[in-house]
């Protein structure tokens, strides 16, 4: 993707979405990481149904920690793969007390080693979290870099990845990580994309049919 191309795919962007924001409800980088985990295969919408529930029950990592593990499966039973995320959550926690006092690291090494945290859910945590320079790619991501040719069809997730951060500025990866989900969730849905009023379609016209999902 060129630098001209980059910036027209930007600029509208920002026309259509200058707020994007994370939309999985958190008040703190613990709560956020916990979200991130639960998100997988599921929407955000279903993830901020459990959680309303589940920080007033779990407030601290402490209280996740020492949850019990048939109880979490309960608390979390409406999304899918509840008991690996329960599994994952409980040692989570458990690692954040035994490893860090109970705080979330900041090094993408330190949370990649995380049980249950891989590449996407550090993104967003250093991203959304700590306002370190990351850019996740969910299906919505994914989705859009392929159709408007920032990365090609059979591309794995972390090349697109290394190839929308490649074409965007690095500081302006945050906020365009929003835009994109934005723009793949509300605009460019994946089974019906609003075409007929997008600026970008003639960057895409010929690859929408290939990438559809």
């Amino acid at each position: 993707m060129n630098k001209e191309k980059t910036n027209k795919v930007l600029d509208y962007f920002e026309e259509l979405f200058p707020d994007a924001h994370c939309e999985l409800n958190h008040q703190n980088v613990f709560e956020l990481l916990v979200a991130v985990m639960l998100s997988a295969q599921t929407t955000d919408k279903k993830v901020n149904q459990v959680t309303a529930s589940l920080f007033k029950k779990y407030p601290t990592v402490e209280s996740f920690a020492l949850a019990s593990l048939e109880d979490l499966q309960n608390d979390i039973k409406i999304i899918g793969l509840y008991r690996n995320k329960a599994k994952n959550l409980k040692k989570m926690a458990q690692v954040l007390l035994e490893e860090y006092n109970g705080e979330v690291p900041k090094t993408r090494k330190e949370l990649e080693s995380l049980p249950g945290v891989g590449r996407k859910t550090t993104n967003v945590v250093l991203s959304v979290g700590f306002d370190e320079p990351a850019f996740a790619v969910d299906t919505h991501v994914e989705r859009i870099s392929k159709r408007l040719g920032f990365a090609k069809k059979d591309d794995t997730v972390n090349d697109v990845e290394r190839k929308v951060c490649r074409s965007i500025p690095r500081d302006r990866w945050n906020k365009a990580h929003h835009q994109f989900i934005f723009f793949g969730r509300y605009f460019c849905k994946a089974q019906n994309p609003n075409c007929k009023e997008c600026h970008l379609y003639d960057m895409c016209k010929d690859k929408i049919k290939e990438v559809r999902k």
